[in-house]
């Protein structure tokens, strides 16, 4: 018989899950091992939220608070949007909680649970601080409110803020919460995977990815949903034919089946469908919901269209005015869809159950009809407060109504930057500008908007030709400079032509006199040492415009950020000047930087005076830095390029202990930043040639001396020439690896960069000694002698020295330089050259039978060990047995020499977490993520056999000594 009225008449949805036994058994064994991390992946339809229901349902989980909340196809300029939806609701439980005064921060995000949060906060002038603090408020609300599993959906469509903000919550998970990411793989962006792409080591961890049913599994789906024993195995092998096991399009084609009156109950209780000839359903979800919506009432499908248009869950009120509907039409259509399962209610509003079902109806709404709608959607959406204003420019974009558009779209990104969701108002502004028709003066206007936001995103948009096609029409003197000089800044993030960069900012000077802080700004980044063809002299003249300048900013942060451009790139020619101007610094912010723009200029000198060979001063200024950055609240932009610094200090004094796992994270952190990622591609390429990954270091240092010659990163070239030169020599290669290395030793000589170059003056004349010239790397080292002298250059009076032993005409004489030379290495701190220069010292005095020979090698083996240096541990060691020398075993205790001791840096990291600090408190503190200080902490409790914090601060407590 026909299928009619009964049990299963209405349903749409299977009341029971079918085919997700073994995905929904790990899901909830994930959100029952906190803390934990899974994620949930599938096309659109597949099943997801489903899923999440039954996992949310499911015994196993019983007495956990699950917070919901999804993002939104149609994004609104407020951040977070997920995390709200899923905790604006919790005003009981969080009254029953006990929060510490950074909750707070919630109350302007969370304003419907202002009662139980905390008073407000003052606010802070830095709008990356307020969103750090902002994320430590949520992270505090969370971790109070007991076992909780948060689930974000659709975060296929998440804002920039909601990425971040669990990337924050993911590196520190509390330890009572589990999280379940749920997207669309296939849309989803690169930033959401990475979030749990270096999850700590205690964090549980599963992916689940959801596949189509197969035939069997849509028969037993289409059985429940018809509330039958099971169907008929040809209608199960069609019905999955044409769903392509897609669960939704089962839904919708059983639907489209059972209102034609297709279906037929067999008297076995099976169900079957007519003859197949009869049939011809049109494959897929769009063609079955268009004939659904088809067979309704006009006022049902009016309320369809609207629903449709609107995207978001709609009240009834507004569906009316959308549709041009009465009221008494809208509820009757509304009462039809809602039974037949197309619409589903949600908290007072409607919504389709599914967007594939709204895309479906969306695209069948003829233009003209679909204009109107679009037309009386953002009349709508202006009525409502606040106004949504990414919604009213959605609807008057898809209106046709342009101009219009524009203003709205103006507006929502303004918000948007307002709130700190620069990520958005990137988005919105570059779809206004490449598809709107502006005038040149509005563009020009827009365009600036938009480059300021894209300077402000970790990973900036490649926009610069939306900024490029401004600059063609006529533009305004400060339009015109400011664009030149955005054009150069986004050039530098991304790791375009230094020569292009330049001439952005030599455009763009003239043209921002009546700004003085972008005057100073640009003549700084002109007195940077990037583009190679430029000499010194034209360096210093824009550093001296720009000292000139810095008294008409008048902004004493302002004035302190252009201070740091022009002391870092002074520190680099080795011009004494730079040293008063980060005293001037240090003095003017009491030595504790607390804007973002203070933290700039500390962080930024010290990588260079790091590189110049002041290390324990660039530790004070990166201390200082790292302590603005962090403990003043500001975003993990700016901690994360301290990091970078702390990174390349850490290599330069030996203090190589976990410096693998960090830079292994760096790398990945800035996968999309050429210019900030080399830094970490320098100090990996360094370790791998020290560690005797010799195949790996060949390939990867002649890699990074070319791309930092590209990206004008001199400071750091001579790291990566050094161990190029090195490896070079030691293969018989030194010729060509001359010739590789010929162009930084140009930029160098060009740009009077020695003082920072002078640490690779002792391989250079090695690799010159070994290929005849000789006289020639003697000539260089007199003429830098006498041209250092009188500079800033720390390193020169070590690695002259050492060079010099590579040059002198006797096994004696060159012994006595390599001495000196370590001596003079130990004085500024840098172990590994020490210890290189006391194992070449120890090479001449055992070849002149001198009885000092096995003092240094003794030391250099020392050194060696104590790093992980195996390449140079290898080759001492032979040296040693040569010599008849007896040291201890290659690697004592395993690669680092510590065995089942802790070493220093295990030491330190057991001494703070004992002491109660968090892993993301030691890594403030020591300059190093959170996910290395969870590693660290677990080789400690490995090796002392232990299985917890508590049970470390009692061994502590009873045998500090023993550790």
């Amino acid at each position: 018989m026909a299928m009619d009225d009964g049990t299963a008449a209405g349903r749409v949805v299977s009341p029971v899950l079918v085919g997700r036994e073994d995905q929904l058994r790990r899901l909830v064994t994930a959100v029952s091992r906190p803390p934990a991390v899974a994620v949930l992946e599938g096309e659109a339809g597949i099943g997801k939220t489903r899923l999440v229901t039954e996992m949310a349902a499911h015994p196993d989980a019983a007495g956990r608070l699950f917070l919901v909340g999804g993002a939104r196809r149609i994004r609104e300029p407020f951040p977070l949007g997920p995390v709200v939806e899923a905790l604006r609701g919790l005003g009981e439980p969080l009254a029953r909680a006990e929060l510490s005064p950074v909750a707070g921060a919630l109350r302007g995000l969370l304003p419907e649970l202002a009662e139980v949060l905390p008073p407000p906060l003052e606010p802070l002038d830095d709008r990356a601080a307020e969103r750090h603090r902002l994320f430590r408020g949520l992270v505090e609300v969370l971790d109070a409110l007991g076992p909780v599993v948060l689930v974000m959906e659709d975060l296929h469509w998440a804002d920039e803020q909601t990425v971040e903000f669990l990337a924050y919550l993911l590196a520190a998970l509390p330890v009572r919460m589990s999280v379940v990411l749920v997207y669309r793989g296939e849309e989803v962006g690169a930033g959401i995977r990475e979030t749990t792409g270096r999850l700590p080591d205690s964090v549980f961890h599963d992916h689940v990815v959801l596949e189509a049913l197969n035939a069997e599994q849509t028969g037993v789906l289409a059985a429940s949903i018809l509330d039958a024993k099971d169907v008929t195995s040809d209608f199960g092998a069609h019905l999955h034919e044409l769903s392509s096991g897609l669960p939704l399009a089962v839904q919708e084609l059983l639907a489209l089946l059972r209102e034609r009156g297709a279906l037929i109950q067999l008297r076995s209780g099976r169900w079957a469908r007519k003859a197949l000839a009869e049939l011809d359903v049109p494959p897929g979800v769009r063609d079955s919901v268009r004939e659904r919506v088809g067979r309704l009432s006009a006022a049902a499908r009016g309320v369809a269209e609207a629903a449709a248009v609107l995207q978001v869950p709609a009240r009834v009120a507004v569906l009316a005015q959308v549709g041009g509907l009465s009221r008494a039409e809208t509820v009757a259509g509304l009462d039809e869809l809602l039974v037949s399962g197309l619409l589903a209610e949600q908290d007072g509003t409607v919504v389709f159950r599914h967007v594939l079902a709204a895309q479906a109806v969306y695209g069948g709404i003829p233009l003209g009809r679909r204009q109107d709608l679009h037309t009386r959607a953002a009349a709508a959406v202006r009525s409502v407060k606040p106004v949504p204003l990414g919604q009213e420019a959605h609807h008057l974009r898809h209106a046709g109504l342009l101009r219009e558009w524009v203003d709205a779209a103006e507006q929502a990104a303004g918000q948007a930057s307002e709130l700190g969701d620069d990520a958005e108002a990137v988005r919105i502004l570059e779809d206004v500008l490449r598809n709107a028709p502006l005038e040149p003066e509005r563009r020009g206007r827009l365009a600036v908007r938009l480059g300021w936001a894209a300077g402000q995103v970790l990973r900036p948009p490649e926009v610069i030709d939306l900024l490029s096609e401004a600059l063609e029409s006529e533009q305004p003197g400060p339009s015109r400079g400011q664009l030149h000089f955005l054009i150069g800044l986004l050039q530098e993030r991304l790791g375009d032509d230094p020569g292009a960069q330049r001439s952005a900012f030599v455009a763009a000077v003239d043209d921002l006199g009546d700004q003085p802080e972008l005057t100073a700004w640009v003549m700084a980044a002109l007195g940077r040492p990037m583009d190679a063809a430029v000499t010194l002299a034209e360096h210093t003249m824009w550093l001296d415009r720009a000292l000139e300048a810095v008294p008409a900013i008048g902004d004493p942060v302002e004035e302190i950020f252009v201070l740091g451009k022009i002391a870092t790139s002074l520190s680099g020619f080795g011009d004494p000047r730079w040293a008063a101007l980060t005293d001037d610094i240090r003095r003017r912010t009491g030595g504790r930087p607390r804007h973002r723009q203070e933290v700039n200029a500390y962080r930024s000198i010290a990588e260079n005076v790091c590189c110049a060979g002041h290390f324990e001063l660039a530790d004070q200024l990166l201390a200082a830095a790292s302590q603005g950055a962090a403990g003043e609240e500001s975003s993990r932009e700016p901690l994360a390029r301290c990091r970078l610094v702390a990174l390349l200090l850490a290599y330069c004094r030996g203090t190589w202990d976990g410096l693998d796992q960090e830079t292994a994270l760096l790398l990945d952190e800035y996968g999309g930043r050429p210019a900030d990622r080399i830094t970490a591609e320098t100090v990996a390429a360094c370790l791998a040639l020290a560690h005797g990954d010799l195949d790996v270091a060949r390939r990867d240092l002649h890699d990074v001396v070319q791309r930092t010659v590209a990206l004008g990163g001199y400071e750091l070239l001579p790291l990566s020439v050094t161990g190029f030169l090195r490896l070079s020599s030691a293969r018989g290669e030194a010729e060509a690896a001359l010739a590789v290395t010929g162009a930084a030793v140009a930029v160098w000589e060009t740009k009077g960069l020695w003082p920072l170059a002078v640490r690779a003056v002792p391989a250079l004349a090695e690799a010159m000694a070994g290929v005849g010239r000789h006289d020639e790397a003697a000539d260089l080292i007199a003429r830098l002698s006498a041209l250092l002298d009188g500079l800033d250059a720390p390193l020169a009076p070590a690695a002259l020295a050492h060079a010099r032993g590579h040059l002198a005409a006797g096994r004696t004489a060159a012994a006595e330089q390599f001495l000196a030379a370590g001596s003079a290495y130990d004085r500024l701190g840098a172990p590994y050259e020490a210890a290189q220069a006391r194992e070449q010292a120890a090479g001449c005095l055992f070849a002149a039978a001198d009885a000092r020979a096995e003092e240094p090698l003794r030391a250099a083996i020392t050194t060696f060990q104590a790093l992980g240096a195996r390449w140079d541990l290898d080759r001492a060691a032979q040296l040693a047995r040569k010599y008849g020398v007896a040291v201890r075993g290659r690697y004592p205790g395993g690669p680092q020499g510590y065995g089942g001791g802790l070493s220093p840096r295990e030491r330190e990291i057991a001494e703070m977490a004992a002491a109660g600090l968090t892993n993301r408190e030691i890594g403030q503190r020591l300059f190093v993520s959170p996910r290395t200080v969870e590693k660290h902490l677990g080789a400690v409790l490995r090796k002392l056999g232990l299985r917890s914090r508590a049970a470390l601060g009692m061994h502590l407590g009873v045998d500090r000594d023993g550790l």
